[in-house]
C-alpha cells in the first residue's frame, strides 16, 4: 500500500493511503487495427503489455493498450493507427 506523506522540517508525517484512479480512459487513446490487417503476427511480438489478440483481423484491447505505438511502427500494412 502506498501512503501520502507530508514533510515538515525533518519529520515525515504519513497520512491516509493513496488510492490510484484509472485516468487512462480520459487521457490515452488506444490504437486500433483496421481491415488492412493480414494477421502476420508482427504486432503481437512488439506489444509490451500483450494488448493484441489474434483472429482473422487482430484486435487491440483498449483497456490494456498504453498508447506506446510499438505495434504501429512494425505493421507491414500500416493497418494500426490511433483511435479517433
Amino acid at each position: 500500500m502506498v501512503y501520502d506523506f507530508i514533510l515538515l522540517g525533518e519529520m515525515f508525517y504519513f497520512c491516509r493511503p493513496i488510492r490510484f484512479v484509472n485516468l487512462k480512459k480520459s487521457f490515452i487513446m488506444a490504437y486500433v487495427i483496421n481491415e488492412e490487417c493480414v494477421a502476420c503476427g508482427t504486432c503481437i511480438d512488439e506489444c509490451p503489455v500483450e494488448a493484441i489478440s489474434e483472429g482473422e483481423i487482430y484486435k487491440i484491447d483498449a483497456d490494456v493498450c498504453t498508447d506506446c505505438g510499438s505495434c504501429a511502427a512494425v505493421c507491414p500494412t500500416e493497418a494500426i493507427h490511433p483511435a479517433e
